[in-house]
């Protein structure tokens, strides 16, 4: 069953998705915020890249995860699934631990630094040692699965990856759109969503999945525009190549807790995300 989440906005594309959610959790996709849409408008429009957003050059969602049983969601061009870069390395380390959980000695100090450099540094080197560990055909199958649903061949796709990171070609591109490492916005959040809810796996395991996606090694995008902010607790993923640019993060701050996803196509795009991610993270500080 496909389900839309409709967006009040005339700039905002619908957004699809599958799965009920287990442990009593609300899907994301039926939880849009009319308030917050707005005020993400807004944002956008005060900084001009109201076009970028009409011509699908920029993506974003935004979910407020302070209660987890009532998280709060606004996107604009949330399902509009574009390259992604080093981004979809979040699926790679979502299939580690699929592995782990079920095998939870193989979580030895080698492989949990080789987790740590893919995510926390981006190395490809390491990317594709943990492709290769986890299987190249087992990670699509865990993103399509029923259980996570992270990738929908009837909707509008999702988080995809089917290349190497380096050098080889690809070897199974997205059947929608032709990508080798592509996301959505609201597929990256929901899996964001699905690890901070403990759906993904065990309280410990999930500490040690955000042990890695804590402390990013580089500066750049949202971690920039977040520099003057020393309270914001960032656990992140990014990606850069040519005009590609992404970043996603689960941000905490007191008793703020949310969950941001940025994808741009410009040359631009990084500076985007860094001017874009103060006033979010401001407003979402400002919520009550």
């Amino acid at each position: 069953m496909i389900r839309a989440l409709l967006f009040s906005a005339a700039v905002v594309a619908s957004t699809s998705g599958l799965a009920e959610n287990k442990g009593g959790y609300p899907s994301l996709w039926d939880h849009a915020d009319p308030t917050l849409q707005q005020q993400l408008v807004d944002i956008v429009s005060q900084l001009g890249y109201n076009g970028a957003i009409k011509e699908k050059q920029l993506a974003i969602a935004l979910v407020d995860i302070r209660d987890l049983y009532q998280p709060r969601v606004a996107a604009l061009n949330g399902d509009t699934m574009m390259y992604a870069a080093s981004l979809p390395k979040l699926a790679i380390l979502l299939g580690a631990f699929v592995k782990i959980r079920e095998e939870p000695s193989a979580l030895d100090p080698d492989i949990r630094e080789s987790l740590t450099q893919m995510i926390r540094y981006s190395s490809n080197q390491h990317a594709t040692r943990m492709l290769n560990w986890v299987g190249r055909d087992r990670l699509l199958a865990i993103l399509q699965s029923s259980e996570f649903d992270l990738y929908d061949e009837e909707g509008a796709g999702g988080l995809w990856v089917g290349k190497a990171y380096g050098k080889a070609p690809a070897y199974q591109r997205d059947p929608l759109h032709n990508l080798s490492h592509g996301a959505t916005p609201m597929q990256v959040a929901r899996l964001y969503y699905l690890l901070e809810t403990g759906q993904v796996a065990d309280e410990a395991l999930t500490a040690q999945m955000k042990e890695m996606l804590g402390n990013p090694g580089i500066h750049h995008k949202f971690v920039k525009g977040l520099a003057d902010y020393p309270d914001a607790k960032i656990y992140r993923k990014s990606g850069s190549w040519r005009q590609w640019h992404a970043d996603s993060a689960l941000i905490e701050a007191h008793d703020t807790r949310y969950i941001v996803v940025a994808l741009a196509e410009n040359v631009d795009g990084g500076q985007w995300l860094s001017r874009i991610i103060k006033p979010i993270h401001e407003l979402m500080v400002s919520l009550k």
